[in-house]
Formats: structure tokens, sequence, C-alpha cells
């Protein structure tokens, strides 16, 4: 997919209340303690990403964090939601203000070509697979240490308490609700304001975000097709669920393209189709797994449908019995909170300027970040860019050289200044809400 330079996207440039001469200062402030302390973020960033580990398996990843921040001065209570950490530091009386890394890698081999590279492995359902942070996820991490030694280093310029999480699998979706189940509100204190990052395939120095929805809903799709094995030879000699599957993955695109508002997002994707086991034989059932992204709650309710109609009328066109049909639900939409993004969008722009801070389109994929805002808890998520400026812009002229997305083996976000730019701009989000 095409991606557009930062200041292209930029849809509004409503600026937040004037910054006061203090306000000002801190940015500068704030960029000096971070680069004072770059060279030992660089290296616990290459550890992090040359030993990525998969959701629920973020053991030397969590303990890693939690050692760091107990170093700064962090009260830190580990294994909330299996593999979560949680650290409180207080600071007299104030706002309790949220910051969340996620920890976990993808089950993927990085071929980024780093000398400082994952070659990490895992075993996932039974078997072995090669692990990555082809997300950034160590991007993250490191940034959210960067920001926890900078706030406590400038702890005399505010008042509350500050709760850094480490959250563990985000890309299973399931993190945010373990550490939610685990009693994340109810053992420590509930947050007046949350804030957490992404790394983005944009131009390193930019920062971009949305008011209102900035992150799809996900569901997953599992089906299994029913149908009676024979020999390929003789395929009236039985019912193929092969041709029942491809007909689904083909008709179910015209619930996209014939059902679904143009105007509104929603993606049908088909990514696996497993059955059968050699050429000569017709299996008896075919499992179809996909994934459904939407932003608005009535196009997520028709896809749904339109998926489940879709999958029970291609198999009745076979006089095949019922498929298994699961649509099971996932991450919802992230969605800003307008007054805390107007607030905290002029105190960026004051620290890296208006051309490199800007609102811009939601993103497909889906995040569980969504679980603590859908606890009332005004927050904000937003992006910060990677990758060399000069290939960003190469890479939107028509003909130029594609860069690497997120969840590419190829992804490969140059570390400095990617990581000032996210330590210091969540820093000043931060200081924005609890300054004195």
């Amino acid at each position: 997919m095409k991606r557009l330079p930062i200041a292209a996207l930029v849809t509004s440039l409503l600026l937040a209340a004037a910054q006061t001469p203090a306000q000002a200062q801190d940015g500068g402030a704030v960029a000096r303690q971070i680069d004072g302390m770059y060279p030992k973020l660089d290296v616990i960033y290459k550890d992090l990403h040359a030993h990525p580990e998969v959701a629920f398996q973020e053991v030397r990843t969590a303990a890693k964090l939690a050692a760091e921040m107990r170093a700064i001065g962090f009260d830190v209570t580990e294994k909330v939601g299996k593999t979560g950490i949680v650290a409180l530091y207080k600071n007299g009386a104030g706002p309790t203000v949220l910051v969340r890394t996620e920890m976990d890698g993808l089950p993927m081999e990085e071929k980024s070509g780093f000398p400082y590279s994952s070659k990490a492995h895992a075993t996932l359902d039974g078997k072995d697979t090669m692990v990555a942070h082809s997300c950034g996820h160590d991007v993250h991490m490191t940034a959210w240490l960067g920001a926890a030694r900078t706030l406590v280093a400038m702890k005399s310029q505010w008042k509350g308490t500050l709760m850094f999480i480490g959250q563990p699998a985000e890309e299973i979706v399931a993190g945010a609700k373990a550490m939610l189940d685990d009693g994340l509100f109810k053992r420590f204190p509930k947050p007046d304001y949350a804030f957490a990052l992404h790394s983005w395939p944009l131009a390193y120095g930019t920062i971009g975000y949305n008011s209102g929805p900035v992150s799809s809903n996900s569901d997953a799709i599992e089906i299994t097709f029913k149908g009676r094995g024979g020999h390929g030879s003789a395929p009236d000699k039985a019912l193929d669920p092969i041709t029942i599957a491809a007909r689904f993955v083909v008709d179910v695109q015209t619930v996209i393209s014939r059902e679904k508002d143009p105007k509104e997002f929603g993606v049908v994707t088909i990514g696996a189709i497993n059955g059968g086991s050699v050429g000569n034989i017709i299996p008896d059932s075919v499992k179809v797994r996909g994934t459904i992204r939407t932003y608005n709650p009535q196009v997520r309710a028709k896809i749904l449908a339109g998926v489940r109609r879709v999958a029970n009328a291609s198999a009745a066109m076979a006089d095949a019995p019922a498929p298994d049909v699961e649509l099971i639900t996932g991450g919802a939409a992230i969605v800003n909170n307008d007054a805390l993004v107007t607030r905290t969008e002029g105190v960026l722009k004051q620290a890296f300027g208006d051309a490199n801070v800007a609102r811009m389109p939601a993103m497909t994929a889906s995040e569980d970040f969504s679980v603590y805002a859908n606890e009332g808890i005004p927050s904000m998520f937003f992006f910060t860019g990677v990758y060399d400026p000069k290939a960003v812009a190469e890479a939107d002229k028509p003909g130029g050289k594609p860069i690497a997305f997120n969840h590419s083996p190829y992804y490969a976000p140059v570390p400095e200044p990617s990581i000032k730019t996210a330590a210091q701009a969540m820093t000043l989000a931060v200081l924005n809400v609890l300054s004195k």
C-alpha cells in the first residue's frame, strides 16, 4: 500500500492553548535528558531486538523491564496478567497517568540484516517458530524506559503518580484484557489519563495522531466446511469441501463490494486455508481462517452477518452440511479523547514544529489499548516515525522503492533518532497533564 509522508496527511492544524515559557523550556530540557541517556537506551534496544518473545512468553523481556524500572525508582509488580508488569512512581498529590508499552514479538523470521537481528526461537502451539520484533515493540519499550527515566529526573516539575505498564500479548489482542482480568484497576490506582505510542513507517522525527478512531475493530473468522472424503479420480463419489471453501473465499468479497457503504471502511481477508494431505485425495473437511476489520459498529455488524450468510450459502449450494462458523470478537477500535488530543498536540507542536506533528487517518490495523480507554479513561494513542525521511519521500514517488511496513520481515526502524523522538513525545505528553 502506498504511504504518504506524514506532512501530506495533515487533516487539521488546530493548536492547543499557547504554551507558557516554562512549558517551552521543558521541551529543551526533556530533549537534553534523553540525549544524555541515549547510549544506555541504544544498548537496551539492541538487546530487546535480539531477544524477542511471543505472546504470554515474555519472561526475559518482563524481567529486564522490571529490573530497569526498579533501578529508576519505581515500585514494580510482576506477573500481572501472566507476564505483565506494573510500575508505580508516586510524587505527591495529583493525577495518575498510565503509560503502556507492549512486550511481545511476532512468530516470524527477521530478514532486516542488522548485526543485532533476532535469531530467537519459541515453541508455539507445539511447533518451533522463529521470533522477531517486526512491529516495533522493542522501540516502544525503549522509549517507555526513556520517558520513565526522564520524568523521574524532572520530578520537581510535576506532581502525581506514574503508572507504567508492560503489557503482554498485544499481537494476539489478549494482553490488555488479561491484565484487566487480573485486577489491574483494582489492585492499582485507576488512571486519570492513559497514553501509548506505536512506531509507524513514517519519517523519523515526525508524530501522527487523530481525534476519534485511530485503529480498527478486529474479528477473527474460523470456518470449517464439511464434505465427504474420497478419491480424486471419482469426485462424484465424494463431496468436495475444497470447492465449497473456494466459492466462499471469492463470494465473501461481495459483502464488501456490494453490501457495505463504499464510503465506510471494511476489510475481509482470508489468510489461511487448511485441508487435505495429497493431490489425489478429496478431504472430508477444510478450515478457513481470516480477519475482519472495521471502524463503524454498524458496518461491523453488517459484515459479520454477511460472512456467516455467505458461508452457509456456499455449503447449501453444494448440498453439503452446514459449516461450523465461528466469528471471534477481537480488539475494539481505539477512540482517542478529543480534549486530551487537543491539549497534547499543542505541546508536541511546540517541541517538534508544526510540519512534524500532524493529524492522520486511522490505521486499519487493530490494537488492544482500546481496553483501557473503554474503561472510561481519557486516552491518546499516537504514532512516531522510524524511517529516513529520504527513503519515505522516495517511496512516495510513482515507481519509488517501497519501505517495509510493520509485520514485514524487512521492517527496519532507524533507532536514532526514532527512539529519542518517541521518548521525548511521551515525556512531554505526560508532563502536560501532570505539571504543577
